[in-house]
């Protein structure tokens, strides 16, 4: 074969890698597919310049807190950060409107600790994709915020790059070191999108006796306890049978060639752009700044890290450890278009909990808390303030006066 045939045949093994990662990567990951008709009029020229005019503008992701790391049980360093309580805000709940938890720990010199939320992200996303709650109620109530290993500014995992699987249970134990380090006292809520939720369950599986002594309410959002080899994506069942057959194989494949395909992602940039648009949202009308700091956050995780986890999510069955949250204050929410985690999925995990507000957000996606974010924030407030009244935990009038501002005649019919 000649030179020129030699550097065709290149050419065109990576763009199939960079479609097929692109399109299988993210779809994995919880991304999204298609591209848009009129992108297609419009040049690529023109597009790029238009990706980095919104990767200059808006604070999407710009928030930072006290910076902290902890090393998981494999050594991997895991980052965190600190939203403290201003003091102007940190002032005492009112009186309990419902149940008292019996949660004994909580008092500190005399009077009640103060709640500490924690809050766990999704695959292929990082802490900021708390970005509008975290504006919402920063400087009201304390708040840690985490990424998973291999994913934001934590360290790769090291049992992962020694060739060990990733699993939703060491994610739960993850979360035990992160809650050790930044949390050691006082009541906790736990909040979890996605796989984020799914970490809360491997925790609760694995430490009931935290959940009994100081979780004091728990949110998951967009999230599932099981039975996600079943989902479809929203293709057709003969497409969604053969993903699931060839994706494992074919991440391994690409993550085994991790330079190649990220070189083929960043050229078909506009295809990932529309596959994010398609499974993130499932609204017509979300902030195109938005849209791209979605696509920043999982364009930022190697396709080597999306291979390693996504054999984790057909393995995650954590029904039964629910039954560990049973009593607790809670919210599940999620979006009516959701197509990586439907609202089936929630659905069943508020039948296990009973006592959990379910939610399910009309037009909206899986980042259902950047695209909805007003809804979420009040519905989150309302939890908080439900369980600082069943911990007998302080909390700020302002916290309570955001859930009433954002559910007033924001609640889905």
């Amino acid at each position: 074969m000649s030179d020129s045939g030699t550097t065709t045949g290149i050419t065109g093994i990576r763009t199939k890698a960079g479609w097929v990662g692109a399109a299988i990567g993210v779809v994995a990951a919880g991304a999204a597919a298609g591209v848009a008709l009129e992108r297609a009029t419009v040049g690529r020229g023109i597009r790029q310049k238009a990706r980095l005019a919104l990767d200059a503008t808006g604070p999407y992701g710009s928030l930072r807190g006290t910076p902290g790391r902890v090393a998981a049980e494999d050594g991997t360093e895991i980052y965190y950060e600190v939203d403290e309580v201003e003091e102007s805000a940190a002032v005492p709940s009112a009186p309990a409107r419902r149940r008292r938890l019996k949660l004994g720990r909580f008092r500190r010199n005399g009077a009640s600790a103060p709640l500490t939320l924690v809050f766990s992200h999704g695959y292929c996303l990082n802490q900021d994709a708390w970005h509008f709650q975290r504006a919402a109620l920063r400087g009201i109530v304390r708040a840690v915020y985490w990424d998973q290993r291999s994913h934001g500014r934590s360290e790769r995992g090291r049992d992962q790059a020694a060739g060990e699987p990733a699993t939703i249970d060491q994610l739960g134990r993850d979360l035990k070191r992160v809650i050790d380090a930044a949390a050691p006292e006082g009541p906790i809520v736990l909040i979890g999108h996605s796989m984020g939720g799914m970490t809360v369950m491997a925790l609760a599986e694995q430490f009931p006796e935290l959940i009994h002594e100081r979780v004091a309410g728990v949110a998951f959002v967009g999230t599932s306890s099981g039975k996600l080899a079943a989902v479809t994506f929203g293709l057709p069942v003969v497409g969604a049978r053969a993903f699931r057959a060839l994706a494992p194989g074919v991440l391994r494949l690409l993550g085994a060639q991790a330079d190649l395909v990220e070189r083929g992602r960043r050229a078909t940039a506009d295809l990932f752009a529309g596959i994010i648009k398609r499974y993130s949202f499932g609204s017509d009308d979300v902030d195109p700044a938005v849209g791209r700091f979605a696509e920043r956050m999982i364009e930022a995780t190697p396709i080597d890290v999306v291979a390693e986890f996504y054999p984790a999510f057909t393995e995650h069955e954590k029904a039964e450890a629910l039954d560990v949250l049973d009593g607790l204050p809670g919210l599940v929410l999620a979006g009516d278009k959701d197509l990586l985690t439907p609202s089936e999925h929630s659905r069943a995990i508020a039948e296990r909990l009973p006592d959990t507000e379910l939610v399910i957000v009309p037009d909206a996606g899986h980042l259902v808390m950047l695209e909805h974010p007003d809804l979420v924030n009040g519905h989150l407030a309302a939890l908080l303030a439900e369980a600082a009244d069943a911990a007998r935990a302080p909390l700020p009038q302002a916290l309570r006066e955001l859930a009433g501002r954002a559910l007033d005649g924001a609640r889905p019919a």
